[in-house]
């Protein structure tokens, strides 16, 4: 079995800076792949940022220049930087890391509960 988990949101300050973490633990065979999402009250779930087993990553244009995605193969984590934060980044940010969970050669979808970000002006 599979868990993803994420960690580090907090209130911030606008211009402040944080952290994300996402941990997949369990059985694990491969990674596709990791991707940040974020949900804002009244808001489509949004595609912040992504990252290949390969290491090219991609983050989206209202983040370009501000969020940085990194991933650490050994310990299993992918880590979403975030500097010059606004109230619009305001958002519960969610973990999905695509993976293999068997020897079966098949991608699977798993995702974290979410952790809320809040930036206050």
């Amino acid at each position: 079995q599979v868990q993803v988990a994420e960690s580090g949101g907090d209130l911030v300050l606008a211009g402040g800076s944080l952290a994300l973490s996402c941990a997949a633990s369990g059985t694990v065979f491969g990674i596709r792949s990791w991707n940040w999402y974020r949900q804002a009250p009244g808001k489509q779930r949004e595609l912040v940022a992504e990252i290949f087993a390969g290491g090219s990553a991609n983050v989206a244009d209202s983040v370009k220049g501000r969020f940085t995605i990194s991933r650490d193969n050994v310990k299993r984590t992918a880590t979403l930087e975030m500097n010059s934060l606004q109230p619009d980044d305001t958002a519960i940010y969610v973990c999905n890391v695509i993976l293999r969970d068997s020897v079966a050669y098949e991608w699977k979808d798993y995702w974290g509960q979410g952790t809320q970000v809040t930036v206050s002006s």
